[in-house]
């Protein structure tokens, strides 16, 4: 056949070399380094292989669309971003509303897209003679953003920025020529944002469809590959995509991908030490975990694990029991051996919640649904969450429970408390409809009693968190030393001049920059870490100075101010919620997040009841002996007692069997869940076949 013959239309050119003859698109070598977002190479160039991009969001701009202009629906007009220029925004949007004949005081919703677009981003298309320099509200934001060095302006700004996928990767972080290659149809992307049991089936089935050589040459590499990832799906971690960022990653979620990286090792000989591992896990994955701990002993390894769960516990081999209680009343090895001996011990109170001579009962009488006070959440299709209706009985004590990633936070931190959160305190539309809830009128305020810590320095510290610290120091004003000398409150304050320490300003500590280490902070050289100075130190009441004071336990400052109900009052809180061991000025840089928690905790308990507030707290058992557990849950109950709501996510079986209403989510994590499994009390999810709670419930109830 001759070439001049030929149909061309039915011709296909192909390359031997990784490139188009017909586009010129080409690939070099292909190397690990072109599949790694954080490589040059392989890099997404516009998101520099983040995945996300940030703009400036509409609805953040006009968060309120029911308001009108000269009503303020610009919201960026309440600060100083516009500065000078304000006045002339004002008058264009002025001249572009007169343009279209749209009144002034029409709410933002019913003004024409068309015009929206206009006041937004200018206009483009240059309709309007006199709108030739004018660049829409959003494009001088965004310069302003781009152009300003002024970090305050930078901060204003921030509060208006969203994040989206990147339009040229779509999310997957890669440029196109790493998305090019493709195995089965998919690309790098597509495999990474598969959950890890999809990804385990994926690469198993792909074993099946290679022909013999493809097969062998890929066989050591699909090996290692399926086997990290079953070791992933041994922790409990099953429903996380590959792709999941770290920073939405939870602490047991982080611990338990280190662990599997070390099973994944093989090393020997190493003493591996796990600080509650069983973090965030519900009780179906736990056995998995616990077992996963047994083969990294079994390869030659110690394993040390600080732990309250009490499957933990009975399966360890040799367990050390620390009390009898906590602080300064602790610090104590009270039993050390196998279960058998520690059950033994009088003087152990673990062994006591162990052997059950102590116990957290289950409630004779729950509180019962009321069906004329709930309050409703609609279509929620928050992550993974299938448009889910919620019904919440108010004035009960409600666990949110589910396997790991079943959508718990999704429902109750993100969704419930965000748009209660942006009801009372950001919007002034009060319209039920657009939040999606019915029932509001029986709640009146919301509060999410997290982890967080109470402050980030050496200067916060319960006593002020709590607001324990004002009467403290009027106390410390109103004594005869301090009227002689005229001292007033602030002298005692460690925060002003005047009567703190000016070395450290108060702070009791200096910080020493390491530059490529974490700060270090070392007592004050001057005041030898008392925070003030000589003069407010010789004020004293009972032979104690105000500093004597702040390194007082809580239970010890309870004694110390017996006589003074102000103070009294906001240390009987901390001591309610198992506190009465840390230091009444001991720093927030010291305290763990389950004490974090409780300090909010006993602020609020300190405050007025109003009988309508929401309480949400999440996992509040982290790092919570069986004692401590108990003391929180009296305090939780009390505060439904008195008419609240509270809200508890929660794995701890001993927390559920006390609620008088669940919310089981479920079934699996991911993808496959985001669904309600089934709602009632404990007894009724007992009895339902489909919840893995229930399947643990039935076993304690």
């Amino acid at each position: 056949m001759y070439l001049e013959n030929l149909d061309t239309n039915k011709i296909s050119i192909f390359s031997s070399k990784f490139a188009c003859p017909v586009s010129g698109f080409s690939i070099e070598e292909i190397e690990p380094r072109l599949f790694s977002f954080n490589a040059p190479q392989g890099a997404c160039s516009e998101c520099d292989g983040l995945g996300v991009e940030k703009y400036f969001d509409e609805y953040k701009i006009i968060p309120d669309e029911t308001r009108s202009i000269s009503d303020g629906a610009i919201k960026p007009w309440e600060t100083k971003v516009f500065g000078y220029q304000k006045k002339y925004f004002v008058e264009t949007i002025d001249k572009i509303l007169k343009q279209f004949k749209v009144k002034k005081n029409v709410p933002w919703s019913e003004i024409p897209k068309k015009v929206k677009n206009i006041i937004l981003y200018g206009d483009e298309n240059s309709e309007i003679n006199f709108l030739y320099d004018f660049e829409g509200i959003i494009n001088f934001i965004d310069r302003k953003y781009e152009e300003t060095e002024r970090w305050w302006l930078q901060y204003e700004l921030e509060k208006y920025l969203s994040e989206r996928d990147c339009e040229v990767c779509n999310g997957y972080r890669l440029n196109e020529k790493a998305l090019a290659v493709k195995i089965d149809e998919n690309h790098i992307g597509n495999i990474t944002k598969k959950s890890i049991s999809e990804c385990l089936h994926w690469f198993s089935s792909l074993e099946s469809k290679l022909d013999k050589n493809n097969k062998k040459i890929a066989e050591g590499v699909i090996k290692e590959i399926k086997d990290r990832l079953v070791f992933l799906n041994r922790v409990g971690l099953d429903y996380l995509s590959l792709a999941r960022a770290s920073k939405t990653l939870s602490g047991g979620e982080s611990q338990r991908i280190r662990l599997a990286s070390q099973i994944g090792s093989g090393l020997t000989g190493v003493l591996y030490v796990l600080d509650e591992p069983s973090i965030g896990l519900h009780q179906k994955d736990n056995q998995q975990l616990i077992e996963t701990l047994f083969r990294l002993r079994d390869l030659g390894n110690t394993v040390i694990v600080v732990e309250h769960d009490e499957d933990a516990i009975r399966q360890s081999d040799h367990i050390i029991d620390i009390g009898v209680k906590a602080g300064v009343n602790g610090g104590y090895i009270i039993a050390e051996g196998a279960l058998k001996k520690i059950l033994k011990n009088n003087k152990s109170l673990t062994a006591k919640y162990l052997n059950k001579s102590l116990e957290i009962e289950v409630p004779k009488n729950r509180r019962k649904f009321n069906k004329n006070k709930v309050f409703k959440l609609n279509k929620i299709k928050t992550n993974n969450l299938d448009n889910l209706n919620v019904t919440l009985p108010l004035g009960n004590f409600i666990t949110v429970t589910g396997v790991s990633g079943s959508g718990k936070s999704s429902l109750i931190i993100d969704t419930l408390y965000q748009r209660l959160d942006e009801y009372f305190n950001k919007s002034l539309n009060k319209d039920e409809s657009r939040f999606n809830f019915k029932g509001i009128n029986h709640i009146d305020k919301v509060i999410d009693i997290d982890q967080s810590p109470i402050g980030r320095t050496p200067r916060s510290n319960p006593a002020t968190y709590t607001g324990c610290f004002t009467p403290i120091r009027d106390w410390f004003a109103n004594l005869n030393e301090s009227s002689a000398r005229g001292y007033k409150p602030g002298r005692f304050s460690f925060n002003v001049k005047g009567g703190r320490c000016e070395s450290c300003e108060g702070d009791g500590v200096k910080k020493i920059e390491m530059h490529f280490l974490a700060d270090v902070y070392v007592e004050c050289d001057i005041c030898k870490g008392k925070r003030y100075n000589r003069e407010t130190l010789e004020v004293k009441y009972k032979d104690k100075s105000i500093s004597d004071v702040l390194e007082m336990t809580v239970e010890e400052g309870y004694k110390f101010f017996d006589k003074i109900p102000a103070i009294k009052q906001k240390l009987q809180t901390l001591m309610d919620v198992g506190l009465d061991y840390i230091k009444i000025g001991q720093s927030a840089t010291t305290l763990s997040g389950g004490e974090a928690q409780r300090i909010k905790l006993s602020k609020e308990l300190s405050k007025r009841s109003t009988g309508k507030t929401l309480y949400i707290l999440d996992e509040p058992t982290t790092g919570l002996h069986f004692d401590d557990v108990k003391k929180l849950l009296k305090i939780l109950h009390t505060l439904v007692d008195e008419g609240n709501t509270v809200i508890v996510i929660e794995h701890n079986l001993d927390v559920i069997k006390t609620a008088d209403h669940i919310i089981d989510l479920g079934p699996l994590g991911g993808v496959k869940g985001g669904q309600i499994v089934g709602t009632g009390t404990p007894e009724d999810i007992a009895n339902n076949k489909k919840s893995f709670t229930g399947e643990f419930l039935k076993k304690i109830l």
